[in-house]
């Protein structure tokens, strides 16, 4: 354990320093805004500053860790821990999050409330990317819910209440499969009932009854992620949540049921991860196929990006279920690439909106030459979703690709149908994204009004969007960066499968 509690103050501090914003003015919304601005650098400067000094990336084991009792009659401890996996969500989530919060700047109802939220976000989802106690990593499961259930239902669009309760109900309804599968694999078995990660890692379950435990988790994971058929909440949630926070849910809610699958269900129940790989690798190429035709048939431009969040979630689910180390560290690559190409997607969709107040396509038209950064901006990101080589997305998918060609658990003509199916769908992902460019852009819709001018990006809006495209470029040029925080943690992993 180290010296000094460096993940409690991580997890603590943003909301911590939140509560101090309901002793601002009430009307005070440029010091709001500066102020959360300020927590949120400060909060990304700690990580940066404790995992410099604190982290080894030749040990792929725990190494930053912060332990302490908290209730002895559940054996409960608040137990924190970070390695090679968790690293880079958690600067992911440092990251977006303080970009979505200047992207928040033209919020000004119930501001204090607003900004409090998003810093009780920030320390929920720091908390659970670095729980290493199972009851602990469902208390931040479930926190986290809570903030975003009322920035959706608060300061949403006109169906917020309808798409709120339908978040709240698909996301908190299979919490309680995450809940009994929580306390059924600690008390299973043990003299002295524990939640810790480690120690459940090196426990063995009767077949049945671990399958049991891995659909319980599966159902929990397989809602946020999302995966087929359990995914229809996040269009609704994505077409009337403000645009800051669907950055936050395409940016770093979603890559919590990824997270999920490997933590618990990859490294605790490895013989059921067994069994199911084969037919959720399936289920994942037809997803990326089902949400690419999906998003293709999308009106609305907020639904047609979630529907493509969705198809990318597709890649991987076959990373994680590929059970080979290039398709796993592939599946963490895509999920730092998607976190930033999404959040930075719904951010210019936002910004689009902010100027047009259109969200439908077919409305659309025009305003290339009216908005010409705003143009440069959405190809430069769409050319990144769809892959293009020298973005994070291209090394993320062919990384994946490779993971199912060199696994060992397949048949050799089943890899090749999962690699058409794959291929396939990435030719899908520029027919949607084009004739959106298309439609948005091109044409002469606009000029019906030759004396009409719409602002184009803004200097808040150039920091934003410049801060994420130097990350996906970063990545698709050298992807080892990345892949050198995991790739240990992937084969400690992947040992316990070569032996089972």
């Amino acid at each position: 354990m180290n010296s000094f509690p460096w993940l409690t103050l991580l997890v603590v501090f943003p909301i911590a320093a939140g509560c101090f914003i309901f002793y601002f003015p009430h009307k005070g919304n440029k010091i709001i805004r500066w102020y959360t601005l300020f927590i949120c650098i400060l909060e990304l400067l700690l990580i940066t500053y404790a995992f410099s000094e604190n982290f080894q990336f030749e040990d792929p084991l725990i190494q930053l860790s912060n332990d302490y009792t908290w209730i002895n009659f559940f054996n409960f401890n608040w137990r924190l821990g970070i390695d090679g996996f968790s690293i880079g969500p958690i600067l992911l989530t440092g990251f977006i999050t303080t970009l979505a919060t200047l992207a928040a700047w033209p919020i000004t109802r119930d501001s204090r409330l607003f900004h409090f939220l998003m810093l009780a976000m920030y320390s929920a989802q720091i908390g659970l990317f670095s729980s290493q106690d199972l009851l602990l990593f469902f208390i931040m499961w479930e926190l986290e819910l809570i903030p975003v259930y009322l920035l959706l239902s608060m300061w949403g669009g006109k169906k917020r209440l309808y798409s709120a309760t339908k978040f709240i109900l698909y996301t908190a309804g299979s919490s309680i499969f995450l809940l009994i599968g929580a306390f059924g694999i600690a008390l299973y078995g043990s003299n002295e009932p524990t939640f810790d990660l480690q120690s459940l890692s090196n426990q063995s379950y009767p077949f049945v009854l671990e399958l049991l435990f891995y659909i319980g988790f599966f159902i929990a994971f397989a809602v946020k992620l999302p995966i087929i058929p359990l995914h229809t909440w996040l269009p609704d949630t994505h077409g009337e949540a403000h645009y800051s926070t669907c950055m936050l849910l395409a940016g770093i809610l979603l890559k919590m049921g990824a997270y999920g699958l490997v933590r618990i269900n990859m490294e605790l129940l490895p013989h059921a991860h067994s069994l199911f790989s084969p037919w959720l690798v399936v289920v994942g190429a037809i997803q990326i196929i089902y949400a690419a035709l999906t998003s293709s048939g999308q009106r609305n431009l907020k639904k047609r990006i979630a529907y493509s969040s969705i198809s990318h979630m597709g890649f991987i689910l076959i990373g994680i279920y590929s059970i080979s180390d290039l398709g796993l560290n592939g599946a963490i690559l895509q999920i730092i690439s998607h976190g930033f190409i999404g959040a930075a997607l719904f951010f210019l969709v936002g910004t689009t909106f902010d100027r047009r107040r259109l969200v439908y396509l077919d409305e659309m038209g025009g305003m290339g030459t009216q908005m010409p950064k705003l143009f440069t901006l959405f190809s430069v990101f769409s050319l990144a979703s769809l892959a293009l080589p020298g973005m994070s997305g291209f090394f993320s998918e062919l990384i994946v690709f490779l993971g199912i060609i060199t696994a060992t658990n397949f048949f050799f003509l089943s890899k090749i149908v999962i690699c058409f199916v794959m291929a396939i769908g990435m030719i899908l992902t520029p027919i949607y994204l084009l004739s959106m460019l298309r439609q948005m852009f091109y044409g002469y819709k606009l000029f019906h009004n030759q004396n009409f001018f719409w602002f184009d990006s803004g200097p808040r809006e150039l920091v934003v969007s410049f801060s994420i495209l130097l990350p996906v470029l970063g990545i698709g040029l050298y992807p080892d960066f990345v892949l050198s925080f995991s790739v240990d943690k992937v084969e400690s992993i992947l040992s316990v499968y070569l032996y089972k």
